[in-house]
């Protein structure tokens, strides 16, 4: 299993409102290999905070599929100059993404 994280930091204040939007339905579910989605937010820092986005998946192959689908590009466009949507700075400052294969693994006994 991999994780693959985004580890993105915005603007103080934005990672409460944006983590949901990592977490809606649609066609990252139905992707060979894609297992979950969990986000987790950092308010570590006066001028930042963070958001892990880790996405766990059965191989990187799956990964890669999901990076070169046009789902992938579709939920990551933005808006077309002239398109009469409005554009809106943006909270993010930037990111990095940290692919992590999983070594070693606990969990609980069913208690």
């Amino acid at each position: 299993m991999y994780v693959v994280t985004n580890r993105i930091k915005v603007k103080p204040g934005h990672a409460e409102k944006m983590a949901p939007m990592f977490t809606k339905p649609g066609p990252l579910q139905s992707m060979d290999g894609f297992q979950k989605v969990e986000v987790l937010v950092n308010q570590h820092s006066d001028d930042h905070d963070e958001l892990n986005v880790n996405m766990y998946w059965e191989n990187l192959e799956n990964f890669e599929a999901w990076k070169n689908s046009d789902a992938f590009k579709e939920a990551h466009k933005r808006p077309a100059p002239g398109s009469g949507d409005k554009k809106q700075e943006s909270p993010m400052l930037g990111s990095e993404v940290v692919v992590s294969k999983v070594a070693s693994v606990i969990e609980a006994d069913g208690k």
